[in-house]
């Protein structure tokens, strides 16, 4: 079964402590769905479109899980924390077999 992951880039980070309060929600929420952080706030060598701001990839055991992960509450809950406004470009995508 392919893995799922979880691919976010964030252009912009106007209020890190909204941030803060995300990462907080977020980590167990993801934790309990079995996501596994696999890379977050690294160096980052940007082609392109050039965004080089906070990067974070997540890993599951299948797309299924991933997308449920998404949706579940807890992660919901953890949404509601970011700021208006608040930009990011987020995938939830399927892996390879």
């Amino acid at each position: 079964m392919a893995k799922g992951y979880w691919a976010s880039v964030y252009p912009a980070i106007s209020d890190p402590e909204r941030l803060t309060a995300y990462n907080k929600l977020a980590g167990p929420a993801v934790r309990a769905a079995g996501g596994r952080l696999l890379s977050r706030d690294g160096r980052v060598v940007a082609h392109e479109a050039g965004i080089t701001q906070r990067v974070v990839l997540i890993e599951f055991d299948s797309f299924e899980q991933a997308v449920a992960a998404y949706e579940s509450e807890a992660y919901q809950k953890a949404l509601a924390a970011l700021p208006d406004g608040f930009e990011r470009d987020f995938r939830i995508t399927e892996g390879i077999d």
